[in-house]
């Protein structure tokens, strides 16, 4: 079996709470009995014996230096929590830190308005970035040399990774762990936080609702997701759904939009993709049948898709990632 991967916490006074316990949630977390590989999850601080005051009477102990993050290889992690005040000062030690391990190669990623931090260490220079929606002008305003998103739930540069605000933290840490271990095993730790196992990073931060609608057209929204997720085979078009849920295409397409942040057919093959990682993970199906059965048509369509979303391909993610039930995933 591969080493556990490391997963470095970066802590310093002013570390958003939530973010700590999300991340503690989805790395320190044992789950050996339901196949989930083991992680090595060390909170790393620039003096370890000192407490790390948090917002709400709460302080974090630390187990590790600074100096630990030197050590990781490019397959493991630093992750840095969102800050409560983006404008207070972060230890230039923290600064330094992440700029090592990204030069080594190592993924770095923040929560919220962790990017902050990130964009002080000079990470986001000429990358794309996301943060909470309301500190997005800020983030631009403050760091004109990163290219921010404002509607993104999660953003991947060269190695940088950014999430929104608060559940879109959940988002990230799913995602990387989705992108290390594969799909099954994210949605294993999702279901033990009774959380959603997947959201694209794309999908908007929040969904504008009109107040005086009824929740009929969201139902027949949430049934006709229901059926397409049932019949994923099926060759689905925009006009297809619109007549399952009974509108027409023009106010189907506005209001699956409105209700979700995401295009009807963007969610479809998002959910097709999911539907054929599992397969592969789970079953000996040879590649046309896995596709035939998440809904691609062809293997040759399902490949275009796996590289646009996974950036990879459908047999080298079944070679990664395949395991048999009950035993623990193959770690890249």
């Amino acid at each position: 079996m591969a080493a556990p991967q490391r997963i470095a916490l970066v802590s310093f006074p002013g570390i958003r709470a939530f973010d700590v316990s999300v991340v503690t949630e989805v790395w320190g977390t044992d789950r050996a009995d339901r196949a989930v590989p083991a992680f090595e999850l060390r909170r790393t601080a620039a003096d370890p014996a000192a407490p790390v005051p948090i917002r709400g009477g709460l302080t974090l102990a630390p187990d590790r230096s600074l100096d630990w993050i030197d050590t990781l290889t490019p397959t493991d992690l630093v992750l840095v929590p969102g800050i409560e005040d983006p404008d207070a000062d972060v230890p230039p030690p923290v600064l330094d830190a992440l700029r090592r391990a990204h030069a080594h190669g190592v993924p770095v990623a923040s929560l919220c308005a962790g990017a902050f931090v990130l964009a002080r260490a000079g990470l986001l220079d000429g990358r794309r970035a996301v943060t909470h929606w309301r500190l997005a002008g800020t983030l631009a305003a403050r760091h004109p040399r990163v290219r921010v998103e404002p509607e993104a739930l999660y953003i991947e540069d060269t190695g940088v990774w950014t999430s929104a605000g608060t559940a879109a933290g959940i988002d990230l840490c799913l995602h990387l762990v989705r992108t290390a271990h594969g799909a099954e095993v994210a949605a294993t730790v999702a279901r033990s936080m009774v959380t959603a196992p997947f959201r694209t990073g794309t999908q908007a931060q929040f969904i504008e609702r009109p107040t005086p609608r009824t929740d009929r057209d969201e139902d027949a929204l949430a049934a006709v997701r229901a059926h397409a997720l049932a019949h994923l085979d099926l060759p689905h078009t925009v006009a297809s759904l619109a007549a399952h849920a009974g509108m027409s295409p023009r106010s189907f397409a506005r209001h699956f939009q409105a209700t979700t942040g995401t295009t009807p057919l963007h969610w479809l093959i998002t959910q097709r993709v999911a539907a054929a990682q599992k397969l592969l993970e789970r079953t000996d199906h040879p590649l046309p049948e896995v596709a035939r059965r998440a809904g691609f048509g062809s293997e040759v369509t399902m490949r275009q898709h796996f590289a646009a979303h996974l950036a990879t391909s459908p047999r080298d993610y079944r070679a990664a990632f395949r395991h048999t039930a009950g035993s623990s995933p193959i770690a890249r």
